[in-house]
C-alpha cells in the first residue's frame, strides 16, 4: 500500500466526528482507523477513505 494513501489528511481529522457520540476522533497510523475512545470503537480506513459507519467499526476491548 502506498504510505500517503494510509494517511489521514490532519484538517479532515478536525472536521470528521464519532457519528455515535458527535465526539473527538485520534488517528491509529499503525492500524489505519479512526478511533473514539468515548464510544469504544475504531472505524477503518480503506483506501485512504475513512469509513464512518457504526456497523463497520471494531469494538475495542479492555
Amino acid at each position: 500500500m502506498d504510505a500517503n494513501a494510509s494517511r489521514v489528511d490532519p484538517k479532515l481529522l478536525e472536521l470528521l466526528v464519532c457519528p455515535l457520540t458527535k465526539g473527538r476522533l485520534s488517528y491509529d497510523a499503525e492500524a489505519h482507523e479512526l478511533v473514539s475512545e468515548k464510544a469504544r470503537l475504531a472505524y477503518p480506513i480503506r483506501d485512504g477513505v475513512p469509513i464512518m459507519l457504526v456497523s463497520e467499526a471494531r469494538k475495542i476491548e479492555d
